[in-house]
């Protein structure tokens, strides 16, 4: 009988001490949830309401920007809900410490773009929209994140590049300026007349509404080929018209050239064939 009272009196001491238990911590576990649910919502919404903000302002840093913030938040939030349910704030924060310099050491390459991400984002060599030249890419920057840089070429491929590779690699940005030169040659045969091949060329360039009158179009011989005489062409447009001024100047200066006779050479070679005796 003893033995039974005995047990049921340390029974009736347990149930105490959890009753004790859950009435100390139910309340701070509950509360420590609501804020937990609460906190992300409004970290959420804080966010959401950031990445609008910043669209319009800033295309280029607001993904960039709010991800980080979120993060920074979110770990604000976790350190201050473990505060509340008796967790030491200062072996949570060294847990956290410990990993993430595990972490770090997992993810040296994400690290290194992390970095790159900060870097890009300071010197600007390229925003979005920016048509740019990159790791064997071309196209124009449609996002920059955290780690990535998403690129959308002209064929509608997309192309993600990590940030560590951009900002320790040379890359060619062809959205900078406003106006761009048009670089062209056409080959002349040696027995045609220059001054005249000049002329039509500078009379297609003045008659396309894309070239730009200032800096005035060059037509000058650039070199003396094997079978032909190289004219080389310098002509300015805008940025956006480079390549249709490029593409129809070709083809103009191929139909006049073949109006007033003057020939474009292709190589040739002459084969003299002699009979042994």
């Amino acid at each position: 009988m003893e033995e039974l009272f005995s047990a049921d009196g340390r029974a009736a001491e347990y149930m105490d001490q959890a009753i004790a238990l859950v009435m100390t911590y139910a309340p701070k576990v509950l509360l420590a949830i609501i804020t937990l649910i609460v906190g992300m919502w409004l970290i959420n919404r804080f966010v959401s309401v950031l990445d609008a903000k910043l669209g319009k302002k800033d295309p280029t840093l607001n993904k960039f920007l709010c991800g980080l913030i979120g993060a920074i938040l979110k770990i604000l939030l976790l350190v201050s809900v473990a505060s509340m349910v008796g967790i030491a704030t200062t072996s949570f924060v060294a847990i956290i410490g410990a990993a993430g310099l595990a972490v770090g050491f997992a993810l040296q390459g994400s690290l290194g773009n992390f970095a790159g991400g900060v870097l890009i984002l300071l010197f600007k060599p390229f925003k979005v929209g920016d048509a740019i030249e990159a790791q064997g890419f071309l196209g124009s920057v449609r996002e920059i994140t955290i780690l990535y840089t998403i690129v959308d070429t002209f064929d509608n491929r997309r192309i993600v590049i990590p940030n560590g590779e951009l900002s320790n690699s040379s890359l060619t940005n062809m959205s900078v300026y406003e106006t761009r030169r048009c670089d062209m040659s056409f080959g002349i045969g040696y027995s045609d007349d220059i001054d005249k091949a000049r002329d039509i060329i500078l009379r297609l360039i003045s008659e396309d509404e894309r070239a730009l009158k200032d800096p005035e179009p060059l037509v000058v011989v650039g070199s003396l080929g094997d079978s032909s005489v190289n004219l080389t062409v310098r002509a300015w447009t805008k940025a956006g018209d480079l390549w249709p001024f490029n593409w129809a100047m070709q083809e103009a200066v191929k139909k006049a050239f073949d109006a007033e006779g003057i020939s474009i050479p292709f190589p040739q070679r002459d084969v003299h064939l002699y009979k042994s005796e």
